[in-house]
C-alpha cells in the first residue's frame, strides 16, 4: 500500500432541528433561534476496505444516532450562559430537552461533530480511516467548518 495516496468519501448527514442562542451577541442573535441544521463528514484513509471503500456508509447509523440525539428537537446553550440555571430549570420541567455545550454556533457544532465522527470512525476501522473535517450548516447561505 501507497502511504502517499489517500482516498476520501464524504457523507451529509441531517442533524435535525435545535434551538440555541448567542447570549452575548448585540443582534437578534441573542434570543433563542433555530434551525434545520446538516452536516457534511470527510473521510480519509491511506487504503480501500476489501469492499473498496474508504467507509460503509451503511455502517454510520449509529454516527447518525449521535448526532441527531445531540442536536435534533433539542435547546443548545453555552456552559456560560447567564441563565443557565433558567434552562436547567425548564429542562426539568419539561419544556426543553436541554445540551451544554463549550460554546454555541455553527462553528462549534462543526468542532463537536468532528470530534465525535472521528473518534467514532477510527474506532470502527481499527484506525485505518480517519475523519478530516467537517461542515454544519444553519441553511444554504451558512455554513462552518472544523478539521485539521
Amino acid at each position: 500500500m501507497n502511504t502517499n495516496e489517500k482516498y476520501i468519501s464524504t457523507k451529509v448527514i441531517e442533524l435535525g432541528s435545535c434551538c440555541f442562542r448567542q447570549p452575548n451577541a448585540s443582534s437578534h442573535c441573542r434570543y433563542l433561534h433555530g434551525y434545520r441544521l446538516t452536516a457534511k463528514v470527510w473521510f480519509k484513509c491511506h487504503g480501500l476496505d476489501e469492499n473498496n471503500w474508504v467507509v460503509d456508509f451503511g455502517g454510520l447509523k449509529e454516527l447518525k444516532h449521535l448526532f441527531q440525539n445531540h442536536f435534533d428537537h433539542t435547546t443548545i446553550i453555552a456552559k456560560n450562559d447567564p441563565f443557565v440555571s433558567v434552562f436547567l430549570e425548564l429542562c426539568e420541567k419539561g419544556v426543553c430537552n436541554l445540551r451544554i455545550m463549550e460554546g454555541v454556533g455553527i462553528e462549534k457544532f462543526a468542532e463537536w461533530c468532528y470530534n465525535t465522527a472521528n473518534a467514532y470512525i477510527r474506532q470502527i476501522t481499527n484506525e485505518r480511516c480517519w475523519v478530516e473535517k467537517v461542515e454544519v450548516w444553519e441553511h444554504e447561505k451558512n455554513s462552518a467548518m472544523y478539521g485539521v
